[in-house]
């Protein structure tokens, strides 16, 4: 069954609440989701592979750190838009916005908010035309929702510093060119851009994933890595340097989240429409138009609260906690979206030909990374309380 031409749900009549070069942006990377990247998707997906042969065309597109100024070789677009450009690449796969998330928000972010001006002149330009790939270095194999309990390390000596450590469920790191790789300089979390074919470097790819499988996870091995002293971001110290870098990312997966969902019903309700069950179409009857109306209200909602979050954020009004909740809930959203649709599409909903499967394994993995659903759940509670019951 084939997916396009796409029809995205606008129930609340949005269109008109974004500007005209908002829409222009989202519906040209709509169209480049449509045409270049579901035809490949599912191979892709199958084999475990991502089709790294795409990433000029999405550096021709820019959307890559598409927020940050154009002296940089980047796009300089609002929030909105960078969130309207999550939207249509999550529609496409989580694996596919993870890519472009990663690069941007992860790598370019961490070098334009914490880097030397040196720094941002020799990497941005590069990292924004697709030359350079990076990957993120934080969660370890026992530090994952506790990142200042990681063991990596670094040492300082008379020519730079050399680090020592493990990170896993590193999204683009076996293909990336630097990593951004956090680490203990005495017992201070710093960050490094460290080159992927430095000495002692090594990104073993993770095999065997039911989730996320279009999109390269690794895990980063440091054995006495040397670097420079010019590989030091001078502007992190501490553990609010990587967590900057993660409300960025996770701002744009509340966007994606929507985007997951809103292709998961544009097929469910097509496919109801077309299968006759009893003499008349699956949508004609009550359980499943109750399934349908829920799941619009939900999305409805959930593209309202990343709409508010992205003004927010162009407004410097954003908060953490507000990104929290819009991670949360547009996550958990998409998620059941994706359940209780797959079950509509009958025994189909289980093959490839149709994508909200896809969907629903992929956004499991996303429930989890950039924060879990429950410890979103403690950072909005602390907001709300003054009291951080994760301590």
């Amino acid at each position: 069954m084939a997916m396009d031409p796409y029809r995205p749900l606008d129930f609340l009549e949005l269109d008109d609440q974004f500007s005209e070069d908002e829409r222009m942006v989202r519906d040209t990377v709509r169209s480049w989701v449509s045409e270049r990247w579901m035809p490949l998707v599912m191979k892709h997906w199958e084999a475990g592979t991502f089709p790294s042969e795409l990433t000029p065309e999405l550096a021709e597109l820019g959307v890559f750190g598409p927020t940050l100024p154009e002296q940089y070789g980047c796009a300089g677009l609002n929030s909105v838009a960078y969130g309207l450009i999550c939207q249509e690449l999550e529609r496409g796969d989580s694996g596919l916005r993870s890519f472009v998330s990663v690069q941007g928000s992860l790598v370019m972010y961490p070098i334009y908010a914490y880097g030397s001006e040196e720094q941002k002149k020799k990497y941005l330009p590069k990292l924004a035309a697709g030359e350079l790939i990076g990957c993120f270095g934080l969660t370890e194999p026992d530090a994952g929702s506790n990142p200042g309990g990681m063991t990596t390390v670094a040492r300082q000596d008379s020519s730079g510093y050399v680090l020592n450590g493990r990170k896993m469920w590193i999204t683009n790191g076996t293909n990336s060119d630097i990593a951004i790789v956090w680490a203990k300089l005495d017992d201070v979390i710093r960050g490094f851009i460290v080159p992927s074919d430095s000495k002692g470097f090594s990104a073993p790819e993770q095999k065997h994933k039911w989730s996320l499988r279009a999109s390269i996870t690794s895990e980063l091995v440091l054995e006495d890595v040397r670097v420079g002293a010019e590989a030091l971001l001078p502007n992190a110290k501490g553990l609010s340097g990587p967590l900057g870098c993660l409300t960025q990312a996770r701002y744009g997966i509340a966007w994606g989240g929507v985007g997951a969902a809103m292709a998961c019903f544009d097929e469910a309700l097509r496919y109801s429409k077309e299968r006759i069950v009893f003499d008349k179409p699956l949508a004609g009857f009550q359980i499943p138009q109750k399934k349908l109306a829920d799941i619009a209200t939900d999305i409805s909602m959930a593209q309202l609260l990343a709409l508010r979050l992205g003004r927010l954020k162009d407004q410097g009004r954003m908060k953490h906690w507000h990104v929290s909740m819009a991670k949360r809930n547009n996550v958990a959203m998409a998620l059941n979206a994706a359940r209780v649709l797959r079950d509509m599409l009958g025994a189909n909903g289980i093959t490839l030909e149709y994508h909200t499967g896809r969907h629903m394994c992929n956004l499991e993995s996303v429930y989890t990374y950039e924060g879990t659903h429950d410890i979103h759940t403690l950072a909005i509670g602390q907001a709300l309380t003054d009291i951080p019951a994760y301590r």
